[in-house]
């Protein structure tokens, strides 16, 4: 009897939530870093930031100096049971930037809008050092990838900046730079697409 209202309690409790990791990569303007993981299943948060440098520091105005130390970046908080860590640097190394341009994305230069991956874990560093030794062997792209493996803290943007090109989806800078990169995700990842 007592054995049969413990398993009527654990099959009617409520569902333990669900474990999240985070993954901090930074790949020139994180509005549009930030954009792109928004729209990737299993990803169930995505801050706008800036990697490495000191707290003090970390202001639009102060990383932009370039004097910091800093790289715009996002925080992506992920669900590891929906969405792995390799296949979010796929996305990263596929749609979100361009792996090559060294201190620059665009029309962004400077070393704040670096390639660059924070990684949050032994494991995670490891994955990111052997995905980037694999896709130098496989030569998919005629210069060298430029990403760089850095360690640091992550510090949140300000407010205004945060979920900017879902806010403004016809600022011209979205429209020219970061929709083309969400058009990438939803035909190269349609499985991994979410609207």
């Amino acid at each position: 009897m007592i054995l049969a209202a413990m398993l009527l309690l654990s099959t009617s409790s409520a569902a333990a939530p669900a474990r999240t990791e985070t993954a901090v990569l930074a790949g020139g303007c994180f509005w549009g870093m930030e954009w792109v993981f928004e729209h990737v299943k299993g990803v169930t948060d995505v801050t706008s930031g800036y990697a490495g440098g000191s707290a003090a520091d970390a202001t639009y105005d102060k990383v932009s100096s370039e004097s910091t130390g800093h790289a715009e970046a996002v925080k992506i908080t992920y669900d590891p049971a929906r969405i792995s860590y390799g296949k979010l640097l796929h996305v990263y190394f596929t749609v979100a930037h361009d792996p090559t341009q060294v201190n620059r994305q665009g029309p962004d230069t400077g070393p704040s809008y670096r390639s660059a991956i924070f990684p949050q874990s032994a494991a995670q560093e490891k994955l990111a050092r052997a995905y980037i030794q694999h896709l130098e062997a496989a030569r998919i792209w005629q210069k060298r990838i430029a990403t760089r493996i850095e360690h640091g803290r992550f510090y949140p943007a300000e407010a205004h900046h945060q979920d900017f090109a879902e806010k403004h989806p016809s600022y011209p800078y979205i429209v020219v730079n970061d929709r083309p990169k969400v058009a990438a995700l939803r035909k190269k990842f349609p499985a991994l697409y979410k609207g």
